[in-house]
């Protein structure tokens, strides 16, 4: 455990964010609603269009930082070999989640989930299920309202992110520079409305940043 907590710190202070803030470049907006990661468990929350949106979403915190902080990602994407699955959950800290129907209980489905945010840990997940197209914002999926109304207290950060499709397509393998840009708004809680209801909730916020930055881009 120690060994891949090393290589994570290491592979983000050397690599990845270099990469990131030299390489490419980030703009970051409503950077202080940014959760504490030290302070306890947040779930941030957003759209997804290429596999750096992660590696860019994690860079905005510092290395120790990081440390506690877990992508959920596709089991059948990334753990579909034993060596995949190594590198990922054990030295990058993924908790895979399986994209099909299962005949299992929610709290089996996000079990992996809840316990990290119960050890104070924070996790960050696409509720559009997989990577969108020409920077689109799809339909969420409900798994992010269950998981809200599993762990109540715990802060709901919606982000909306540009970019990341433009420096690594879906489908491509060489990046392209670009300057990413990252709107963090405010948290919130669930509410006790209905589970699709605060789906739609925390999608109108994510399009509401969409729409902040496309105003941006008019100016």
């Amino acid at each position: 455990m120690f060994f891949c907590k090393l290589f994570k710190y290491l592979l983000f202070l050397f690599i990845i964010k270099p990469f990131i803030y030299l390489g490419l470049g980030v703009n970051v907006s409503g950077i202080n609603n940014l959760p504490k990661i030290d302070k306890g468990a947040s779930i941030i929350v957003a759209n997804h269009n290429s596999h750096i949106d992660t590696l860019l979403l994690m860079s905005l915190f510092s290395c120790s930082q990081i440390l506690k902080i877990h992508p959920v990602a596709a089991a059948d994407y990334f753990c579909n070999t034993k060596f995949k699955q190594f590198v990922f959950t054990k030295l990058l800290g993924i908790i895979p989640i399986s994209r099909k129907v299962q005949k299992a209980t929610k709290e089996e489905i996000f079990k992996d989930i809840n316990e990290k945010l119960r050890e104070g840990e924070t996790i960050i997940i696409y509720p559009e299920g997989t990577r969108g197209e020409n920077n689109e914002l799809n339909k969420f999926k409900s798994g992010i309202a269950h998981i809200a109304k599993m762990n109540p207290d715990i802060p709901v950060i919606p982000c909306y992110i540009n970019g990341p499709d433009k420096i690594l397509p879906k489908g491509a393998f060489l990046w392209v520079p670009f300057i990413a840009d990252v709107y963090v708004a405010e948290p919130i809680y669930y509410n006790n409305t209905p589970t699709k209801e605060f789906t739609e909730q925390i999608r109108k916020v994510v399009e509401n940043l969409k729409n902040e930055h496309k105003k941006k881009e008019e100016l």
